[in-house]
């Protein structure tokens, strides 16, 4: 039995918004996780707090849409210290993993008060929509970029993004990638 999806709410300003994780951050809850943000960066959202007091751990294919995400958000170039993603209370496991696969520097970390859940708005309820080529897909996706990023990822996800590549070339119907 696999663990329930995270579950997801928000808090919107006027170019921010705070995202609260809750529970465990993976392969299940990261397309949607993605698709709150996309949402919030079409309404004008450039910064984004992402409040993990109460998120337990994030697996590898969370840890690299998290990271695609902080890639694509737009720096401030006049205050460096203000990224376009910052991780709120990560507690020592997460900021641990973030740092071995080599992503820590993309997003500013920062400790404090934990954002209330009364100030948040749930999220709707996880997509059920997903397609399980959808899913594999962004699994494939976010492992690839752990490994574009740090070349010492390549050893540890080789053997996953290999597997997952021939899983969706079957669910698509097409021919499997050569090795």
């Amino acid at each position: 039995m696999s663990a329930p999806a995270a579950k997801l709410s928000v808090c919107v300003g006027d170019r921010c918004a705070c995202v609260k994780i809750q529970g465990r951050a993976t392969f299940a809850s990261s397309i949607d996780f993605a698709a709150v943000v996309t949402r919030l960066q079409d309404r004008g959202c450039t910064h984004f707090l992402i409040e993990l007091s109460e998120c337990s751990l994030m697996d590898s294919t969370f840890l690299g849409v998290l990271a695609g995400i902080g890639l694509k958000l737009p720096r401030n170039e006049s205050d460096p210290d203000c990224p376009g993603l910052e991780l709120h209370n990560a507690n020592a496991r997460i900021t641990e993993l973030l740092e071995n696969i080599g992503v820590l520097h993309l997003f500013k970390t920062s400790e404090g008060p934990p954002i209330s859940s009364e100030a948040l708005e749930p999220c709707a309820e996880p997509s059920a929509r997903v397609s399980r080529a959808d899913l594999t897909r962004t699994c494939l996706r976010a492992h690839q970029l752990l490994m574009t990023l740090n070349s010492e990822n390549v050893a540890r996800f080789k053997d996953v993004t290999k597997y997952l590549a021939e899983e969706l070339a079957n669910l698509e119907g097409t021919p499997p990638p050569k090795s």
